[in-house]
């Protein structure tokens, strides 16, 4: 036996050398706790949530949720001739950001060059 502290012991104790924002350290919060419905939180998780494929040519632009509860999410590919390759898995993100959210919460999504 060790003196150590196991590595997933005290999560919360974890220390960040540099200030974070209070999206970032809520986000850290709400994943913790199994949390997750905030869009700063969506931002911050975006690698995680879409996996290597489609994180790695795209990012979040813009979310913005509308009057009835839904999201209307903006993706900004890294290069733009992935827009059109995009589009055509747009009802893949849409899967994959429901599932995040936990509901049926997307609305719209776009793409912008």
């Amino acid at each position: 036996m060790s003196n150590q502290p196991n590595k997933n012991e005290n999560k919360l104790a974890t220390r960040i050398s540099r200030p974070q924002t209070i999206a970032g350290a809520m986000g850290g919060l709400l994943r913790i706790f199994g949390v997750r419905a905030s869009d700063s939180d969506l931002m911050m998780r975006w690698d995680e949530i879409m996996g290597p494929d489609i994180a790695s040519v795209a990012r979040v632009a813009a979310v913005k949720k509308t009057r009835d509860g839904k999201y209307n999410i903006t993706i900004r590919p890294i290069n733009p001739a992935m827009a059109l390759t995009l589009s055509y898995r747009a009802d893949e993100i849409t899967e994959k950001l429901n599932n995040y959210f936990g509901r049926n919460a997307v609305g719209k999504i776009s793409f912008r060059r």
